[in-house]
């Protein structure tokens, strides 16, 4: 059985922080839209060897979206990242070395401390163990990336709402049009036989007029493939995920739907149904900008 998922919006922040012996982890997430999923981090030098893992747990929970994730580090009070240690074994050798310079040239400056320990090789830098360090790291981008994806999921759920009700006022205006469109054919062919009683025509050039006047306004299919269109989008945002581009090409049809009515009305009323059907489309379009 297949489970929905919730549509979900692009545009989202999460922020999480955590305090931890070493020091403190501050992270952000934040996204904005994007045709694609573009991923950019920004890590202390100590922590950019989680970049890559990280990519991969985040394209695992996100599909589209232009995605920044910040890691700030602040260390502790007297922590070390990295401890300067001294290489024993050399520093024995360097003395028993100046011994015998000593004697070989009595009259030579003795060398100083801050001398030896500026001789290659002998202070050694040993890293700190960070595994904790990454370990909580981690910790925190599972921590925020659940914040983030519970904000994605509310923007969502409101951007679907707002989208059901378009939709609703999409269909009352088809509605409309089905209702008025009897009584204005009906308005028109009385004008159109008037007139052409007025100006003598025959009866044959008239049906001519009313059946080419009748094809120009059967606009029952652009009616019918409306109210397609609208089912079609009732049923992705019910199906829900990755829906975005999907709703996108819907949009384009509904507004080429709209635009036929247009180029076929003949009152102003027709005009007006189809302006207004443009507009709620339009208005769809900018909200489904921002879903994935």
């Amino acid at each position: 059985m297949t489970v929905n998922q919730p549509v979900v919006s692009m545009t989202a922040f999460a922020r999480s922080e955590i305090n931890t012996p070493a020091g403190q982890l501050s992270l952000e997430i934040r996204s904005v839209n994007s045709r694609h999923l573009e991923l950019s981090f920004r890590l202390p030098d100590l922590l950019r060897e989680r970049e890559f893992a990280w990519r991969e747990l985040i394209r695992g929970r996100i599909n589209r979206g232009k995605v920044e994730v910040s890691l700030r580090y602040a260390p502790a009070q007297g922590s070390e990242v990295n401890a300067l240690v001294l290489n024993q074994p050399l520093l024995a050798q360097l003395i028993e070395r100046m011994k015998e310079v000593d004697r070989l040239i009595p009259h030579i400056a003795p060398a100083s401390s801050l001398d030896i320990l500026r001789m290659p090789g002998v202070l050694l830098s040993e890293e700190a163990d960070h595994s904790a360090l990454m370990t909580q790291a981690d910790a925190l981008l599972t921590q925020a990336l659940d914040d983030f994806n519970a904000m994605r999921a509310r923007e969502g759920a409101a951007l679907n709402e707002l989208i059901l009700q378009r939709l609703t006022l999409v269909e009352a205006e088809v509605a409309t049009v089905r209702e008025r469109l009897p009584q204005i054919i009906s308005s028109f062919q009385q004008r159109l036989r008037a007139r052409f009683d007025e100006l003598s025509i025959n009866a044959e050039r008239l049906e001519q007029e009313l059946i080419m006047f009748a094809q120009k306004m059967d606009v029952a299919e652009e009616l019918d493939r409306l109210l397609t269109h609208v089912s079609e989008i009732r049923r992705v945002l019910s199906q829900g995920g990755a829906v975005g581009r999907r709703l996108d090409f819907l949009m384009q049809e509904l507004n080429r739907e709209a635009n036929t009515l247009g180029s076929k009305a003949v009152t102003a009323e027709s005009s007006w149904s189809s302006v207004e059907l443009k507009v709620l489309v339009e208005q769809m379009r900018e909200q489904i900008q921002n879903i994935e």
